[in-house]
């Protein structure tokens, strides 16, 4: 903790927070809200906004994906998978029904559905690999950037590389076979839809429970916090069910302000192909760049890309978490094997949540809620990927099935 450390005050047993990094990212979050609202608009920077939120929300739950996943793979605890699908299904229960509207407060909507095809099956056997050597998921990995991780810097900046490389492969890939998209709200109507999206996670979580059981004869009491009230509200750790209900309400909050679910990895490929035209690398003449969505992006400013804002917001937002944790605290100094572990895992993140159409955001959280069946897909083949990744990461240093 740094030497600017606030302690205890009196009032609020337990408080403490780095006055600097606490300053400097409340000024930089405002700076660049203001820049936003008039590079583009108001709306874009509520969007900025909201993903300053959940910047915030992940950072006091370290609500990451890879390590609920790993836990429940090594340890059979299923607490944090059970938040995550108790906050898709809550998300499902708004998205399904205002979906089938689709333009519930007069503006038009549209969920997270994709094709069902070998892309997705490739892809997001190759996220949920590269998850687990990065260190972090879509979400994951921009939360921990803003907390100080030098490690997974490393991983954003192949994560971005990856990401380009997938644009210039998906068309290729979506030669091979594959089913249009489909959703279970438009096949089975709002009610089937949600009872088929309800069904599916129950069942999920009742495996998880029945695995839970059997290894350690009953289910892990959720942990007392260090700290309460005030103290625990600007320090963490949050409950992981609050702010799963709470990312749930974001995303729903998202969907009616963007048009669209949260989403995060197309802000990567936005940003990497910027980065190539700026060195000369020609990604306009790329036929995923010339597709009209991807080229008006590439033709705009970054501010403009809801996604990059919100990533922006996200950052920031766990950097000012982290400070008023007074945990705000940078390390270099990583061992060579874990680095390229890194390296490896943003490149198969990267190039996986492209050919999946999404990462765990995109395609797991945002897909399942918005009752794409290539939501359900991406979620079997990435955990099947998480579990080879989990046993690679002793090749590298990391901790994966061991004891």
């Amino acid at each position: 903790m740094s030497e600017t450390t606030l302690k205890a005050r009196p009032d609020v047993p337990g408080f403490d927070f780095d006055k600097g990094p606490a300053a400097i990212t409340a000024v930089l979050f405002v700076v660049v809200g203001i820049a936003i609202a008039q590079a583009v608009d108001l709306h874009q920077a509520v969007l900025y906004g909201l993903g300053g939120l959940l910047g915030i929300s992940l950072y006091h739950a370290s609500f990451g994906f890879t390590g609920g996943w790993r836990r429940f793979s090594v340890e059979k605890r299923g607490r944090a998978m059970r938040a995550q699908l108790l906050m898709i299904g809550v998300a499902a229960a708004a998205f399904i029904p205002m979906l089938a509207l689709g333009s519930p407060l007069g503006n038009p909507i549209v969920g997270a559905v994709a094709p069902v095809g070998t892309s997705v099956l490739v892809g997001a056997f190759m996220f949920g690999l590269g998850m687990q050597l990065g260190g972090g998921c879509g979400s994951g990995t921009l939360f921990t950037v803003g907390g100080g991780s030098a490690r997974m810097l490393l991983t954003l900046a192949f994560f971005i590389i990856g990401a380009v490389i997938g644009t210039a492969h998906l068309p290729m890939w979506l030669e091979l076979p594959s089913l249009p998209p489909m959703s279970v709200g438009r096949e089975f109507g709002v009610a089937g839809g949600l009872a088929v999206t309800f069904g599916g996670l129950a069942l999920v979580a009742l495996m998880t429970v029945i695995v839970e059981k059997r290894a350690h004869g009953s289910l892990e009491a959720t942990p007392k916090a260090p700290r309460a009230g005030l103290a625990r509200l600007f320090h963490g750790p949050w409950p992981l069910v609050w702010t799963g209900l709470l990312l749930a309400g974001l995303n729903i909050a998202t969907l009616l302000i963007a048009g669209h679910p949260w989403s995060i990895t197309f802000g990567f490929g936005l940003w990497g192909a910027k980065i190539a035209q700026g060195i000369g690398i020609p990604v306009e003449t790329w036929e995923f760049w010339n597709w009209a969505g991807p080229a008006k992006a590439l033709g705009n400013s970054v501010l403009e890309d809801n996604t990059s804002v919100m990533n922006f917001g996200i950052v920031i937002g766990a950097a000012f978490a982290a400070a008023l944790a007074g945990k705000f605290a940078p390390k270099v100094s990583v061992p060579m094997a874990s680095l390229l572990a890194a390296a490896i895992g943003g490149l198969l993140m990267g190039y996986g949540a492209r050919l999946a159409f999404g990462c765990n955001i995109g395609a797991f959280f945002s897909g399942i809620a918005s009752g794409s069946v290539h939501g359900w897909l991406w979620f079997v083949l990435a955990f099947a990927g998480s579990w080879v990744g989990i046993a690679l990461r002793p090749a590298f240093g990391l901790d994966g099935f061991r004891k």
